[in-house]
């Protein structure tokens, strides 16, 4: 049975990806004893602005606002507050992979984790491709490493976007469930206001609610998120 109290690392390219694709496990691990630390990679606001625009202070605010978003979903999912970088948002392939996996080792030694929590690899957004990549090399079994699972999330609008034939589809394997936790969750979204959409966008509420329900039916549980398990060391 996965032991849900390790110290688990989460790792995402923008401030949301976390509760869309795990908030509820989050939070469950939290309860359960576990230690939850996030880093966000990039501020997932600055590339819908120009540079010009940028130097506005209304559009530096939105980015505060972001950040801000992040803390208070952390404090409500029960996770140590958490860390930001600030690579550029929507065009992580223009970084090197050496420089974002010097960060992801950085924050590993720093955090201790025994798990590591991110995105799939064939999602719809740059960003979410390259955290992954990155995740994986700095991940590898290797050394003195702590890390003893990596597991990938599926997230709205981006996982199920990717159409048959340009990449590898999310076949779940792992299903954890979520039902005492939905509310912590859907509370955290809440913090996110201004990345939600209305109902049937894959990002609304009740199509949150209604994947997490399908989840746990494919498990006979009534909700769950579902993961991927990449490597697992016992």
């Amino acid at each position: 049975m996965m032991n849900l109290s390790l110290r688990t690392l989460v790792i995402v390219a923008h401030p949301d990806d976390e509760v869309l694709g795990c908030g509820g496990t989050m939070a469950r691990i939290a309860a359960e004893g576990g230690v939850v630390q996030t880093i966000f990679l990039t501020d997932g606001e600055s590339s819908r602005y120009s540079k010009t625009e940028m130097l506005e202070e209304n559009h530096r605010k939105k980015v505060e606002s972001r950040r801000t978003a992040g803390k208070v979903a952390a404090k409500l999912l029960g996770s140590l507050p958490p860390k930001f970088y600030d690579l550029p948002d929507n065009q992580l392939d223009k970084v090197s992979l050496l420089e974002i996996v010097k960060i992801i080792e950085g924050e590993i030694t720093l955090f201790q984790p025994s798990r590591v929590m991110t995105h799939f690899s064939s999602d719809l957004n740059i960003d979410h491709c390259k955290v992954h990549e990155a995740v994986l090399v700095a991940t590898r079994p290797q050394g003195s490493s702590t890390v003893r699972e990596v597991v990938c999330f599926e997230l709205p609008s981006s996982t199920e976007w990717r159409p048959p034939g340009s990449g590898i589809t999310f076949s779940p394997n792992i299903f954890i469930g979520v039902q005492e936790y939905e509310q912590q969750k859907l509370a955290a979204l809440d913090a996110y206001a201004s990345e939600m959409r209305a109902f049937p966008h894959p990002r609304s509420r009740e199509a949150i609610e209604s994947l997490m329900k399908w989840r746990g039916s494919t498990a006979n549980l009534k909700s769950a998120e579902a993961f991927l398990l990449v490597r697992g060391i016992y």
